[in-house]
Order: structure tokens, then C-alpha cells, then sequence
């Protein structure tokens, strides 16, 4: 196996379980770095910390493939067509030109353009797929069914996005039909959400975020291989100003590990649940 580039972060775990973080990184690359209307815009909605919050996934065993790379470079959740996973909804794309308070990323004239669209996505979309893709085809052939769990986390108000304040736990589902329900078994949902509802926190289930790419496209629950997005609220486990102000000197806060406790432990309840589920069908 070749080596991976060293923005592509892979953990090998022999565990029935793999956590993806597609959008914990912050990296910007030096040519494209003046693009941008500035590096803090190009970074400002990576998901802070949650590979932080979820460091205890190794010690289950659970394999983690996670992207330095900001999101705004390209977006390793989303279609690599192109093609829009919430029709009709405002939403960011491949390689967003905004943010998600809608304020443009690029400078004037900087936008990329079909050829540059390529080449990103040859350069990082494509390794975080295929790495993804082998730890899901190793797991496999080893317990005959593994989880792909997915992990996000979002400020609780983006009016842009969404109306009011997220829930602490959006779970999805929606699997390659984008149908909720669709991407893994009935059980394994309703158990993860029973735990989340058992937190007190607050939760939906096929909200707002009902599973990206990854979640849809790898999800075959016939063949053994269940996937599932947990979308956290950033309040759960960091300090959030107040909506309209998040602004360089306030965002991000610090990961703040007292503030996260509740959080984490529904959170490892919830990891436990999907290799209990992936064991028992081994």
C-alpha cells in the first residue's frame, strides 16, 4: 500500500467500525492561499475539534480517516459532481464560493473554474475516497459487516442554513436514494437515537442534515455496510458567541473538555452501540 499524502490522516483499527472526519481540517494549500478573501473566512467553517471530541474512538478499535484540508478547498462530503444533496435548500458545494453565512471566499476573479474544480478533486477528493474505500473493503472482508460513521459538528444558529437553533444531536440516515431510513438498518438507528434522546440534550432524527456523500454513496445495507452522519451542535462541547457575532477575535473557542463531558458520553454510548450492532453480525 503506498504511503498517503500527509494531509490524509488514516488510524487502522481491526474493530467493525470506521469514523470519518471530513471536515476537521484547516489547511490551506500556499498557491491558493491568496485566493481567498482571507484564511480566516477559508477556515471559519471546518468543524472545530470534533476529531478532539471523539479522540476515544481508537482505544474501541475504531479505524479514523480524516482530511487536514479545509473544506473550503474542496468538500469531501458532497457529490463530486456537483450535484446539490439538499435541492431547494441553501447549502455549500464541491468547492464553495461562500460561506455559510452566505460572504463570498473568493476574491474578485479568484473563483475556480471547471479545470481548477478537476484538479482538486483528483489532488484530495479522490485519496480521501480511496482510503476510505479500502478500510471499508478490510473491515469488511474481516466481520462481513462494518459501520461508517460519519462525523460533523455546526454552529447551533446560521440563519442562511437553517431557521432557529439546532438540536445537540442531528442524526442522518438517508441513504444512496436520499430517502431517509435508507442507510443503514432500522435497529441501528433507532438505537442510536434512543441514546441521544436519553441525553436530555435535544435531537432529530433526518433533520436538517440527513446524511452527505459519504453517508449516501457507501451506505449497502444488503451487503453489510451501514452508514450513519452525526451532525453535533458546536455549543455541546465549545464555547459559541452569540448568532451575528461570530467574528476573528470570538471564533473558534477553545475545545473545552469540562463543557463536552455530556456530550462525549452519549457520544461513546452511541460508538459502542454501532460495534455492538456490527459484532452481532459477524
Amino acid at each position: 500500500m503506498s504511503a498517503a499524502p500527509a494531509w490524509l490522516q488514516i488510524h487502522r483499527g481491526t474493530a467493525p467500525l470506521i469514523v470519518s472526519f471530513p471536515h476537521t481540517g484547516t489547511g490551506l494549500p500556499a498557491e491558493l492561499a491568496g485566493q481567498f478573501v482571507s484564511p480566516w473566512l477559508a477556515r471559519r467553517d471546518a468543524d472545530w475539534w470534533v476529531h478532539t471530541l471523539y479522540a476515544f474512538a481508537r482505544e474501541l478499535g475504531a479505524t479514523t480517516v480524516r482530511t487536514a484540508i479545509s473544506r473550503s478547498v474542496i468538500d469531501v462530503n458532497r457529490d463530486p459532481s456537483g450535484v446539490s444533496l439538499y435541492p431547494g435548500q441553501n447549502t455549500t458545494g464541491l468547492c464553495p464560493l461562500t460561506t455559510f453565512d452566505n460572504q463570498p471566499l473568493y476574491r474578485d476573479g479568484c473563483e475556480p473554474d471547471a479545470a481548477e474544480i478537476a484538479r482538486r478533486r483528483d489532488t484530495y477528493f479522490m485519496p480521501y475516497h480511496a482510503a476510505l474505500e479500502a478500510e471499508i473493503a478490510r473491515l469488511h472482508a474481516d466481520h462481513g459487516t462494518v459501520v461508517v460513521y460519519d462525523a460533523h459538528s455546526i454552529r447551533s444558529n446560521i440563519p442562511h442554513l437553517f431557521d432557529g437553533q439546532l438540536p445537540q444531536f442531528n442524526l442522518g440516515t438517508a441513504g444512496p436514494t436520499g430517502e431517509p431510513d435508507t442507510a443503514c438498518d432500522n435497529a441501528l438507528a433507532d438505537v442510536v437515537e434512543n441514546l441521544c434522546a436519553l441525553s436530555g440534550l435535544g435531537h432529530v432524527r433526518n433533520g436538517r442534515f440527513k446524511g452527505g456523500w459519504i453517508t449516501r454513496h457507501y451506505s449497502n445495507v444488503p451487503a453489510g455496510v451501514h452508514t450513519l452522519q452525526m451532525e453535533l451542535a458546536c455549543r455541546g462541547y465549545m464555547h459559541e458567541p452569540a448568532p451575528g457575532d461570530v467574528e476573528v477575535h470570538s471564533w473558534p473557542t477553545p475545545y473545552a473538555p469540562a463543557r463536552a463531558t455530556a456530550v462525549r458520553d452519549t457520544l461513546q454510548q452511541v460508538l459502542r452501540a454501532c460495534l455492538n450492532f456490527a459484532s452481532r453480525r459477524d
